[in-house]
């Protein structure tokens, strides 16, 4: 690193506090979240989303930018310009005397892209419609951004959809890369009106982006999204590669030759795994550069010739250096958490890649900062250090079929001796996903359900089967064109591994989930006497009629190999509904009104199933809700039920 590049932490935090705010931490009851925590370009300093969470039922936080010097933890400035705004990933100016965030007001249908500077913070644009993900250029004359000009609904498939009225399918959403004046001024777009841009990155001259995108609906094209060049002046798009996986996180070599992606088989935009693949910026065919990989790659950097990654290992998350000419990893650090950073990847990397910050957490241990020179990794935050283990977890491995599964058991810390306990099975959303822990605090804070659930006397196993991330391209892709086979039988298997080993009543069995979980629950249900109670949310019933009800179709022809129009067979015997006879489970379905993903339809076509055969069965359809059920109200409501149903069916 040049001199001329360095700034002590004193002077970088003189910079930055002038007349910001200073916080002063709230001890005790309120816990602490930490989100998009973001690393200085010298590794001196780190800037998240935070807040203090008073654990109140249907009670929404409100965030704050938050500074912090990365050896200490302590906070140096703070930033909350829109009260009313919920703010997303902070950035570092190249010269670290910066930070840019965006802060959206979903009431006033607006967002302003702010920027705190000597500790003054200014609005340097506003967007009427939503935006995210801002990016300084490599000089920091310019701002760039995801903006959704006049958008009618939030980004992303799992948020509401916008109400399908009048004429259909003629006006959609088109998010476009805007750039803006570092210091303030109006707002460009960039690149083709028609093309919905889903990532982006600067290429290092400053002249361009590199972007994954599609033409059409952005909730539905991602899965067919190509890898593009998009010039700043001209916002002429050229394709640079258009291969047959989902892609995510592309970055430009420094050198701007080769750009750096994850590709694999994908479920929802966001949730990332794959190997990691590089092309030339010019064009052509993507290598894999890390083959045979025994993970699932969620972050990636370039850092000089080489790149770091962030990856999920079986139950650990790790740090990976990753040498593209060679074609070879090297793990630098890992552990059994959860690793939360930037857009860029679970864990953040200085400009040099010598120091590294995350937010990390497990079932027994509340969030924190932690941050420090590779390989070490040590917490800087101590908010939330009062907070004591609520539950024992443990992570499982099984077999079946010759493939390796793993899962987590969460249960009592003190179990009863001699006593069986009701096991609830709670499966992941995707299918490509996987469980990974979260903290169960006491009252109402991160992990309120599996916490409720522990304390009333269940234990709760979260597997991971087939098709989920964690064990390499081939396993994720091993559910292909067989959803409910060997997943399920997968789950079975781990149900016994845990009968087998833990304090458990074989005879006493839940089964829930959501989405994907969701169909896993409708499959388990009408396919397996062993579970006496079930709660599906936002599940899948019957493929052949979901194929023309959902927004996003474009998500299954990867996992059935065709579309359902030229493959009907496929969909047709995945479909619980076509047995629905054989469900004697008391099954509890909750799903949003205008989910786009899995449409309330699929769950109320479940439920009238249900109900004509004679099985105990309840529908909740949340107000105004999307797949995801964002309503804190909505959250709580959704959370009793499902105990209550639990408590009835299986205590």
């Amino acid at each position: 690193m040049r001199v001329a590049n360095v700034m002590s932490r004193a002077a970088l935090a003189a910079c930055l506090l002038g007349a910001a705010l200073v916080h002063s931490v709230v001890h005790g009851s309120e816990m602490r979240e930490y989100r998009q925590v973001a690393m200085s370009g010298g590794g001196e300093a780190v800037v998240a989303v935070e807040w203090s969470d008073p654990g109140i039922p249907g009670q929404r936080p409100h965030g704050r930018i938050v500074v912090r010097d990365a050896a200490s933890g302590r906070i140096t400035a703070e930033y909350d310009p829109c009260a009313a705004c919920s703010y997303d990933f902070p950035t570092w100016s190249p010269d670290r005397k910066a930070v840019a965030f965006i802060g959206a007001d979903r009431a006033a249908g607006s967002a302003t892209l702010w920027v705190a500077r000597g500790g003054e913070v200014s609005a340097a644009a506003t967007v009427k419609g939503v935006a995210n993900t801002a990016r300084w250029s490599p000089d920091g004359a310019s701002i760039a951004l995801l903006a959704t000009v006049d958008a009618r609904k939030q980004t992303g498939a799992v948020e509401a959809g916008a109400r399908l009225v009048g004429e259909i399918g003629v006006s959609e959403d088109a998010q476009r890369i805007a750039l803006v004046p570092s210091r303030g001024g109006a707002l460009r777009l960039v690149s083709p009106p028609d093309v919905y841009v889903y990532e982006y990155d600067w290429t290092p001259d400053g002249r361009g982006f590199v972007a994954t995108s599609a033409r059409g609906n952005g909730d539905n094209n991602w899965w067919v999204a190509t890898l593009g060049h998009i010039d700043v002046n001209s916002g002429a798009l050229r394709i640079v590669a258009a291969p047959k996986m989902q892609i995510s996180l592309p970055h430009v070599s420094p050198d701007g030759r080769s750009v750096a992606f994850v590709g694999g088989l994908m479920s929802d935009f966001g949730s990332v795994g794959g190997d990691v693949f590089t092309v030339p910026l010019a064009g052509g065919e993507p290598v894999d550069v890390t083959p045979g990989y025994d993970g699932s790659f969620n972050g990636l950097a370039w850092k000089g010739s080489g790149l770091l990654a962030s990856s999920l290992q079986g139950s650990e998350m790790a740090v990976v250096a990753i040498d593209p000419q060679a074609r070879s990893t090297r793990t630098l650090w890992s552990g059994a958490v959860t690793a939360n950073g930037s857009g860029d990847g679970r864990i953040v990397f200085s400009a040099d890649g010598s120091s590294a910050v995350s937010v990390h957490e497990t079932y027994e241990q509340a969030p924190r900062i932690v941050a420090g020179r590779l390989p070490t990794l040590v917490p800087i935050t101590r908010e939330n250090a009062g907070f004591a283990p609520q539950v024992a977890s443990r992570s499982l491995t099984w077999t079946n079929e010759g493939l390796r599964s793993q899962g987590w058991l969460i249960g009592p810390r003190e179990p009863r001796a001699g006593v069986k306990h009701p096991l609830v099975v709670i499966v992941h959303g995707g299918p490509a996903s996987a469980a990974t822990p979260r903290y169960v605090a006491p009252g109402d804070f991160g992990n309120p359900l599996v916490r409720e659930l522990v304390e009333r006397g269940f234990y709760v196993f979260q597997p991971n089967p087939r098709g989920s991330y964690g064990q390499g391209l081939a396993f994720t892709q091993a559910n292909r064109r067989d959803f409910g086979g060997g997943d399920w039988r997968d789950i079975l298997a781990g149900v016994d591994a845990v009968v087998a080993q833990a304090p458990v009543d074989g005879e006493r069995l839940g089964l829930m989930g959501h989405s994907y979980g969701g169909f896993m629950t409708m499959w388990g249900v009408t396919h397996s006497k062993r579970f006496k109670a079930a709660v599906a949310g936002a599940g899948i019933a019957n493929w052949i009629s979901y194929y023309g009800q959902n927004g996003i179709d474009q998500w299954m022809v990867p996992f059935f190999g065709a579309a359902m129009y030229d493959d009907p067979a496929i969909y047709r015997a995945a479909s619980p509904i076509e047995s629905i006879k054989n469900a004697t489970t008391p099954t509890l379905l909750y799903v949003g009104e205008r989910d786009v993903e899995t449409p309330a339809v699929q769950s109320m076509e479940f439920w009238h199933g249900l109900r004509a055969i004679g099985t105990p069965t309840t529908l909740v359809i949340y107000d105004g809700e999307g797949h995801a059920i964002r309503k804190p109200e909505h959250q709580l409501d959704q959370r009793r039920r499902t105990v209550a149903w639990f408590e009835k069916y299986l205590k």
